[in-house]
């Protein structure tokens, strides 16, 4: 279940036209796709602030995201989960991102979007170690292979990159 695993929260909710793009150093963080999700930075009311190390899903349009800093959301539909272990760490938390969009994308959209009365009844499959509990080793180790072998394609991608610009300027 959920709620063994995250406290869960509605965001605030911050109009776009109530903030002023660009004006501060603390994400403003809407529901879209890219750029985690972030569109401007902006200086707001600092008691309408989430915090981060968490996930925030977009309520209407299933955009889950790792929020590594506090943040402002656009939305009170939004819902932003902090992990109940006392001690997470960014690689935890990307895995549950994963794990939640299997786990719910197929579930909510639009027109039935996700709440945090809905949520509570909603499960996360999550690895478990010998004693049962939740196997927070395999999941940093996980999400350390994909991020090595992410990083490996970027590093191949660049050096071709690189070969084929110095055969053209030659």
């Amino acid at each position: 279940c959920i709620l063994e695993i995250f406290e869960v929260q509605n965001t605030h909710n911050i109009l776009k036209t109530d903030v002023i793009f660009n004006s501060g150093t603390t994400p403003y963080v809407t529901a879209g796709m890219g750029n985690n999700s972030i569109a401007s930075y902006i200086a707001y009311d600092e008691n309408r602030i989430e915090k981060g190390n968490s996930i925030m899903i977009g309520g209407k349009t299933m955009v889950i995201t790792y929020q590594p800093q506090d943040f402002y959301s656009n939305d009170s539909h939004n819902l932003v989960l902090y992990l109940l272990d006392s001690n997470p760490t960014e690689n935890t938390y990307l895995f549950f991102v994963s794990s939640l969009l299997k786990s719910l994308s197929h579930k909510y959209h639009w027109g039935d979007s996700i709440s945090r009365a809905k949520i509570k009844t909603d499960t996360v499959m999550v690895p478990i170690n010998e004693k049962g509990n939740m196997d927070f080793i395999f999941m940093e180790n996980l999400i350390n292979g994909i991020k090595k072998k992410v990083m490996s394609k970027v590093k191949d991608f660049i050096n071709q990159e690189r070969r084929a610009y110095l055969n053209v300027i030659q």
